[in-house]
């Protein structure tokens, strides 16, 4: 068939691939957002994101309902989420949170990593009090536009920071406030 074929054709396998996999993670992130919030997408902020990033790897439409479709289903395999605490070399604390239908092959996986890497894994709590779990926004600036005024609006979102860089506006929030934040910022 000859050269230029071949390289089409290994380019084409290699998005290929790159595509499934990143299908197939978006999948398991819709059958776990449905699990906790429900099919719908106007009462699920997590299906609502985990909808966008299906847009934005452009995920065909039917991907996307058919994964809906086998997570409202009573058969689906549960997947739950597990939060695994070390310690990296020179002390660095890691949080490495997962989403498993198997612990106990997740618990090895993720110890496996820390071995190899010259790291520990921590006890539960070992490390989690020196992280916070939150949210941030970047929005682009317009003329004209009120920095204390977008701050009182968004008080009533517990919102923590606003304030001014290069790139826009970024907003910090503790992380359950951001399927409502989301909605106002639209």
């Amino acid at each position: 068939m000859g050269r230029a074929f071949e390289l089409r054709k290994g380019r084409k396998m290699k998005r290929w691939s790159a595509m499934a996999k990143t299908f197939t993670r978006i999948g398991k992130d819709i059958v776990m957002a449905i699990k906790e919030g429900g099919p719908n997408p106007d009462a699920n902020s997590r299906l609502r994101a985990v909808m966008q990033n299906a847009k934005a790897a452009n995920m065909p439409k039917e991907n996307v309902e058919r994964a809906i479709k086998k997570a409202t289903d009573k058969d689906t395999a549960n997947y739950k989420e597990a939060l695994f605490e070390g310690y990296a070399p020179h002390g660095i604390a890691i949080i490495v949170e997962t989403a498993t239908d198997n612990n106990n092959r997740t618990v090895a996986n993720v110890r496996s990593a820390f071995n190899k890497c010259n790291g520990n894994m921590g006890t539960s709590g070992s490390v989690i009090f020196m992280f916070d779990h939150v949210c941030n926004f970047t929005i682009k600036t317009a003329e004209g536009m009120d920095l204390e005024e977008l701050e009182l609006e968004l008080m009533d979102f517990e919102v923590e920071e606003v304030f001014k860089e290069e790139e826009g506006v970024l907003i910090y929030a503790p992380f359950d406030q951001f399927g409502a934040i989301q909605k106002y910022l639209e």
